[in-house]
């Protein structure tokens, strides 16, 4: 996998992730799209890299396309930057079951839009050109 084409992170769904109708329970999605981002992002591995810092989720969009079910992790989380903006960036995921190419179409499909956060004045603050430059190197070409 190139730079361009996104970063992928495998996640193991809980059994405790399942609800009543044996398939991964929405508010559990959204958390284990934050456990596919955290080791990209926020890792303490690039220093120059601030986000980890401070950053707040102010938009998320999940649909569904298909069932997730315990059997099918770990998930396969392939996640890239669609843009930056001055205070903000968006990431796009695609999550398949354990094992499914990427050419087949995923079972869900997300995004979220970070803010960077300064929280010693509880303000929203500027991207880093580091930061940006991280980034846009995430992005899809």
């Amino acid at each position: 996998m190139t730079l361009s084409e996104g970063f992928h992170a495998e996640v193991e769904v809980r059994w405790s992730d399942m609800d009543v109708f044996q398939h991964i329970n929405h508010a559990r999605m959204v958390t284990l799209l934050e456990e596919a981002r955290i080791p990209w992002l926020f890792e303490d591995d690039r220093p120059t890299v601030t986000l980890r810092d401070g950053a707040v989720i102010a938009d998320l969009h999940v649909r569904y396309r298909g069932q997730l079910r315990h059997s099918d992790s770990p998930l396969d989380v392939l996640m890239w930057v669609e843009k930056v903006r001055a205070v903000d960036f968006t990431i796009n995921y695609e999550v398949r079951p354990k094992g499914v190419d990427v050419s087949v179409a995923p079972s869900i499909i997300a995004s979220t839009q970070i803010a960077a956060f300064d929280i010693d004045t509880q303000r929203l603050r500027r991207i880093t050109d580091v930061e940006r430059a991280y980034l846009e190197s995430w992005q899809r070409v």
